[in-house]
């Protein structure tokens, strides 16, 4: 496995990492590690703001297809 060291990070975002850290129950690290596992999981953007924000909306918002790219020809 690799290490990884991220430096600059805001005083409030290692407060609430701790905070959420101790609500789940995991070490400071085991919580990044989750962060980090779970966010590289996610489908796509679009679908991962989609999901992130269904609750704060209260509503369903579909994702539409995306079409097939065309094909560029001579100019």
């Amino acid at each position: 496995m690799a290490t990884i060291t991220v430096q600059d990070v805001d005083d409030d975002v290692l407060r609430r990492l701790r905070q959420r850290a101790a609500a789940n129950g995991r070490s400071l690290e085991a919580e990044a590690r989750a962060i980090l596992t779970a966010a590289v999981a996610r489908p796509g953007l679009g679908a991962a703001w989609v999901a992130a924000t269904r609750e704060l909306r209260g509503d369903a918002l579909p994702i539409l297809p995306r079409s097939a790219p065309r094909e560029v020809g001579p100019g």
